[in-house]
């Protein structure tokens, strides 16, 4: 029986010369594998049929985009994802799902081997490497483009060689990886980190700093989940597109950065990533009225270390499946509204409400009304102050200053 390759299929220039590059190399048939998580561009079926064209035996187009935003980008949502503070896991995301359908169509057809176009220099192919190995460890995985030094130009005379259906004189001067949670923009004039992003690089979002009127939006969480925009019902994968549309068209989620690549090079990063942004913006503040002080700090140092599992391709891992468990429960609270401004470039909350609110206007008004016992304080900051008073008590004693050198 021939030997079988799944392929994850983009219908670039790269997984297209993979198709041919994997038979001519091993003899194997290939299957590739399309999976649409809303990256928009071209139509799907199109791609599938370049594939098929360039010589794949099958080629599946899998229709990810609701399962990628109900369980991969909610529970990104619940845990804040920010890497390094500030970068949504755009592409990170998408490739743990893209991984559970190329594993799923390599047990359906046969396949011993998983395919996909990454280079030697990024995260990809971490991520696709360790997560395949992760959903099935008797995989072996193939990486044509690292492994063979498949330049764009070795790239280009194999596809002109063979005929390949595919426009090999366009050449785009950036590598984008786009999908519903953002879009990612690198290489080209941004490798020079003194040079500024140009407004042409931009698709999801608008210039920030055109004039425009401001536009105010209210999201609506329950124990997590946005469930309605301006009291409209919406399924998760509508409010990140309509987000997408409302906050980018006032320049919100642009991020230009230099990141630590798990790879150990420093690398440029444009984002823009507006639904994203508004979303995790809002339910941070929602947090901020909902949950109880030593939970939200604890919480604050899980999604630091969610979002860098993420990233590091470790989806498939312990360490996050017992993450998510804990990030579960402190969502059960996490349930309001949250009003928004959108408007040059950011989305400011301006309004809170929570049936499960820990704000209490009683406790909180230094006005009448007020029912806080402040006679309470001076003891209780005597008691909490203790410790630290008796350290310098003893530092005197010893000849040192409190808390300083001797």
């Amino acid at each position: 029986m021939t030997e079988r390759v799944v392929l994850a299929y983009s219908g670039g220039l790269d997984t297209s010369v993979c198709i041919g590059w994997i038979a001519a190399e091993t003899g194997a048939e290939v299957i590739a594998v399309a999976a649409d998580v809303g990256q928009g561009g071209e139509n799907m079926d199109t791609i599938r049929k370049r594939a098929l064209a360039c010589g794949a035996v099958e080629s599946i187009v899998v229709d990810a985009k609701d399962e990628f935003a109900n369980d991969y980008c909610l529970p990104a949502l619940k845990a804040n994802a920010l890497y390094m503070d500030r970068y949504p896991l755009v592409s990170a995301l998408s490739r743990p799902v893209i991984n559970k359908h190329l594993v799923e169509a390599a047990h359906r057809f046969g396949a011993t081997k998983v395919a996909h176009g990454s280079t030697g220099k990024g995260n990809d192919q971490v991520r696709f490497e360790v997560g395949i190995g992760a959903l099935d460890p008797n995989l072996s995985v193939l990486a044509p483009v690292r492994d063979s030094g498949m330049t764009r130009d070795k790239a280009i005379a194999f596809a002109e060689e063979r005929g390949l259906p595919i426009d090999v004189t366009k050449k785009s001067p950036y590598s984008i990886d786009a999908n519903v949670w953002g879009r990612a923009i690198e290489t080209g004039f941004l490798e020079d980190i003194w040079n500024g992003p140009i407004e042409d690089i931009y698709a999801y979002t608008s210039n920030p700093a055109t004039p425009r009127d401001a536009d105010e939006v209210v999201i609506t969480f329950e124990q997590g989940r946005p469930t309605a925009i301006d009291g409209n019902p919406v399924t998760v994968l509508q409010a990140i597109e309509q987000l997408n549309t409302r906050a980018g068209a006032q320049g919100v989620g642009r991020l230009d950065m230099v990141e630590d690549r798990l790879v150990g090079i420093k690398s440029r990063e444009v984002y823009e990533a507006p639904g994203a942004i508004a979303l995790i913006t809002a339910h941070q503040e929602l947090e901020n009225v909902t949950t109880e002080r030593d939970l939200a700090r604890f919480k604050r140092q899980v999604e630091q270390r969610w979002g860098e599992l993420v990233y590091d391709g470790l989806w498939f891992s312990p360490l996050k499946y017992a993450l998510d468990e804990f990030i579960a429960f402190s969502q059960q609270h996490v349930t309001g509204d949250i009003r928004m401004t959108l408007h040059g470039g950011r989305a400011v909350v301006t309004g809170r409400r929570s049936p499960a609110s820990l704000y209490d206007y009683k406790l909180a008004t230094y006005d009448t009304g007020d029912v806080f016992d402040q006679s309470l304080a001076k003891g209780f900051v005597e008691l909490w102050g203790l410790p630290s008073k008796t350290a310098a008590r003893r530092d005197l004693a010893v000849g040192r200053s409190p808390g300083g050198a001797s």
